[in-house]
């Protein structure tokens, strides 16, 4: 797979981006192995744009695997300074499944209680409902179902 290629603002952009980055994937002296390629895989589709340190003292060393990291993540390089490599990959889109068994979550409801007497302000009152109450006439808060009793209990009545 070929590398993204960015122009030069793009890849200033993102070497700003990079700067207060810590490392997250680790070169040592066993040099590129699969589990640092599925690490540096792993790290860039979570983050995106990722640092990684190389222990290694040789230059050349460290410009193969900023390039072959390139090719096989399908990402772009962004920088190589000194023992760092910048890495960027657009972040894939996250599939959301949606549950069927979903209930409605709480929710803020405004309430106005008007004075009985006409002479005052109406209140605004801020109350939570969750997703098995209802608000009844009056700004009461009432469940919208019955509550399910057990067997026993009624039973017992």
């Amino acid at each position: 797979m070929p590398a993204i290629e960015l122009n030069p603002a793009q890849r200033k952009d993102k070497r700003a981006e990079a700067h207060h980055l810590n490392p997250v994937v680790l070169i040592g002296g066993d040099g590129l192995t699969p589990a640092v390629i599925k690490e540096a895989d792993a790290a860039l589709n979570a983050h995106g744009l990722i640092k990684i340190r190389v222990f290694s003292d040789e230059r050349d060393t460290r410009e193969a695997i900023l390039a072959q990291l390139s090719d096989q993540l399908n990402a772009a390089p962004i920088q190589h300074i000194g023992k760092l490599l910048v890495l960027w990959r657009p972040i894939p889109p996250k599939e959301k499944a949606e549950r069927e068994d979903r209930m409605p979550g709480p929710r803020t409801v405004k309430i106005l209680k008007f004075s009985k007497s006409g002479n005052h302000r109406p209140q605004v009152k801020k109350l939570k409902v969750l997703g098995n109450q209802r608000v009844a006439a009056g700004g009461e808060i009432k469940r919208a179902k019955k509550r399910i009793t057990s067997l026993k209990k009624s039973a017992a009545d």
